[in-house]
């Protein structure tokens, strides 16, 4: 229970932050909005996020985000020179795909069954699908509310036969977001070949780095074609395990996110902060 509360108050803590960064709060005037001691929140924030507040702030400044950017063009050429092959790694957690065929890819999930469910994350609530062959949609409510975030997961799988289960949903939300686990993760992924490509690409970018929507299509070996690109990483289906939040533009701006530019932002500084130099 006190896991679940704190994974609220570390939720609202990181967007309120976003929100709020141009004025550089301080601990004071962030525990104040919550009603708590500034050295029971700093521990706290500390414990789940990795560095203090401040810190924290200091990583959503678009000098860092530039720096990021620098990094992940530099592994980007690496793998480019070195070829694609190799699993993608992300947070300690091995993530294999397997893609649909294009037989079932027709049927819109006629004859699939997928439980879903909804849970707490370090960014909020999060709509989770799965079935026997894997992880098959992961969307964030905080900003957009479920309605939306599942309207998205509809539009994947229309004709799917559902089945509710958010307390499975928790827990494997908790298995995601807890990088002490060392665990393979399954994804069962519905998308066209380009897409499929671009969300592979997207696994081999590191934790804290990011790169442009010019650099990932000619990773993904679509040279020019950077807003099909830009409209492939927008219909990534499991926001998080594949990173498109690791996507922003040349200047060092967020670009769009469809569960909202506080809920990237918040993940951008999580990870980066977990991801130091």
């Amino acid at each position: 229970m006190n896991s679940q509360r704190n994974y609220h108050l570390i939720a609202d803590a990181l967007h309120w932050l976003c929100e709020n960064q141009q004025n550089q709060p301080g601990l004071e005037e962030l525990a104040q909005q919550f009603g708590l001691s500034p050295q029971y929140l700093q521990r706290v924030f500390q414990n789940w996020v990795g560095v203090s507040p401040k810190q924290f702030l200091k990583y959503l400044t678009r000098d860092k985000a530039m720096e990021r950017l620098r990094k992940g063009q530099s592994v980007l050429e690496s793998a480019i020179s070195s070829g694609l092959s190799g699993p993608g790694r992300l947070h300690d957690l091995l993530i294999t795909t397997q893609a649909m065929t294009p037989g079932e890819a027709k049927k819109h999930g006629l004859g699939v069954k997928i439980q879903y469910g909804y849970g707490a994350t370090p960014f909020g609530e999060a709509m989770l699908a799965w079935n026997k062959r894997g992880i098959c949609f992961l969307g964030f409510c905080h900003e957009v509310g479920r309605q939306v975030t599942r309207e998205h997961f509809s539009k994947q799988w229309p004709d799917a036969e559902l089945s509710r289960d958010d307390l499975r949903a928790s827990d494997r939300l908790a298995e995601i977001f807890n990088r002490k686990e060392h665990q393979q993760l399954k994804i069962w992924l519905r998308g066209s070949p380009f897409q499929l490509q671009v969300w592979e690409a997207l696994l081999k970018l590191p934790a804290g780095t990011h790169c442009t929507y010019g650099q990932l299509a000619s990773f993904s070996g679509h040279e020019g074609a950077n807003q099909a690109t830009g409209t492939a990483v927008g219909r990534n289906p499991v926001s998080w395990l594949i990173p498109c939040h690791r996507v922003i533009n040349s200047l060092g701006a967020l670009g769009g996110y469809r569960w909202g530019t506080n809920t990237k932002q918040a993940i951008i500084g999580y990870e980066a902060a977990r991801n130091p130099d």
